[in-house]
């Protein structure tokens, strides 16, 4: 019987392909060729009648499949912010997939709980949060927006005497949300699963670099407020000016929410403090540590000022959940069982340190730098400031953009996605992957200038 199988050899085997796997990164394109995706219709089979040799489905899943992925993990991918994985990380993650864990509650997993409050101590540190200051830990920052503003509504209507969670919305007291015109779309889409309406949020306007204008804060608002503020604007790496808003925020008793799904980590990078000026004065805040930590995916970590208030929203009772003392993970999230996604995030912690943290930011915006400089002296267009790590890049011309965009994804020296900037489209460049050196930056730059060349000539 295969589930008989020799577990030491199948775990071996897989270990060997994987590193044989990120060894090769550098020596493919980054996005897969025609002929990888053809071969991915080896899957296409009727599920067996029988069980079938570990071995074998391991050795199709790889020859399959490892040439139908996107080399995300390697140092020329600038597509959606998103990160490589540290081998530490990787590491960690396959030694936490062994034990599986349900990091739930305590009692299923003493290892989870306690390194769910060393990380947390840590990161509370490191971004120079509060004092007390809650983490969990969800599958991005679309989950973690959704879990701070579940606390955020429920908070602010309790504090004019309305229980959410007993009572529902029908009939609460009404709840003003204010963001940025330029909010990103999955803060607006947690506004809707939580019943606070995509649509009727006050919108307020925002500067060249999108960040949100203090001068057109609302003033007649009253009652229970929630406002969300932005660390990091998805297309030009901008940031909302916090003091301003925290400023607004308290002389109303509203909650202030972050969106930091990659901005949150200039808070690690002292150099980047006059971004991140009153950013710690906030509520809540949401970030991934998939994008710039560089851990495996999925993991994504919500920070509330008052764990109770994650509780107050997320607890939940049954005659076979006994209370325990220490922290527990399913009263404080929308998930009740979860992997314990911190066992990656203390591993790269504790591998890199605070200096090693800091360098990481560093380093990425320097390299976001270095691309931008490269590609304004060939020609091209870059539309944002270079305060993080965002390049915003345009052609000459919306057809000539679109083309480069297509031009460079299929050429494969490096992936670069598109975007819409101020109704327009733009080629966005994001350098967050520990793994990204200067060199990778000379040859995308290189190849993202010759895509340009070729396609200005066959659109002139």
């Amino acid at each position: 019987m295969p589930f008989g199988a020799d577990v030491k050899s199948l775990l071996a085997d897989a270990a060997e392909r994987a590193t044989r796997y990120v060894a090769t990164l550098d020596d493919r394109p980054v996005a897969p060729d025609d002929a990888a995706l053809a071969a991915l219709a080896a899957f296409d089979e009727p599920l067996p009648k029988s069980p079938q040799d570990p071995t074998a489905t391991l050795a199709l899943l790889d020859e399959a499949g490892s040439p139908a992925t996107v080399a995300s993990t390697g140092g020329r991918y600038f597509g959606f912010v998103v990160g490589g994985s540290f081998p530490i990380a990787v590491a960690a993650n396959w030694l936490a997939t062994a034990w599986d864990q349900n990091a739930a509650l305590p009692v299923m997993s003493p290892v989870a709980t306690r390194l769910h409050g060393v990380v947390t101590g840590w990161l509370v540190d490191l971004l120079g949060l509060p004092v007390g200051t809650g983490a969990v830990f969800v599958t991005g920052t679309a989950m973690a927006n959704t879990a701070a503003l579940a606390a955020a509504r429920d908070q602010q209507l309790a504090r004019v005497g309305w229980d959410v969670q007993a009572n529902g919305l029908f009939g609460a007291p009404e709840l003003s949300v204010v963001v940025g015109a330029n909010a990103h779309a999955t803060l607006v889409r947690a506004l809707g699963v939580l019943g606070l309406g995509r649509e009727r949020v006050v919108r307020v306007a925002t500067d060249e670099q999108g960040r949100m204008r203090a001068d057109r804060l609302p003033d007649a608002l009253g009652g229970p407020t929630v406002i969300c503020a932005q660390a990091g604007e998805v297309n030009t790496g901008a940031f909302d000016p916090f003091p301003d808003i925290v400023q607004w925020a308290r002389e109303r008793q509203a909650w202030v929410h972050v969106d930091g799904a990659f901005g949150l980590w200039a808070l690690a990078d002292p150099s980047r403090a006059h971004l991140t000026a009153g950013l710690a004065d906030a509520d809540s805040w949401s970030v991934d540590a998939h994008k710039w930590l560089n851990v495996p995916y999925d993991c994504g970590i919500c920070l509330v000022r008052r764990s109770e208030d994650l509780r107050r929203s997320f607890g939940a009772a049954a005659g076979y959940l006994a209370p325990d003392a220490s922290f527990e993970v399913m009263h404080h999230t929308p998930q009740a069982s979860q992997r314990a996604r911190q066992i990656e995030v203390w591993a790269v912690l504790r591998t890199l340190g605070r200096g090693g943290v800091a360098e990481l930011v560093t380093r990425s915006c320097s390299r976001a730098e270095q691309m931008a400089a490269k590609l304004r002296s060939a020609g091209l267009e870059v539309l944002n400031e270079i305060v993080l790590n965002q390049v915003l890049v345009r052609a000459a011309s919306d057809e000539q953009t679109v083309a480069l965009v297509d031009a460079v994804q299929r050429e494969g020296t490096c992936w670069c996605g598109p975007t819409l900037w101020k109704g327009r489209p733009a080629m966005r460049i994001s350098v967050s992957g520990w793994a990204t050196s200067e060199e990778d930056i000379e040859n995308s730059a290189q190849a993202i200038v010759a895509a340009a060349r070729t396609v200005g000539e066959a659109l002139s």
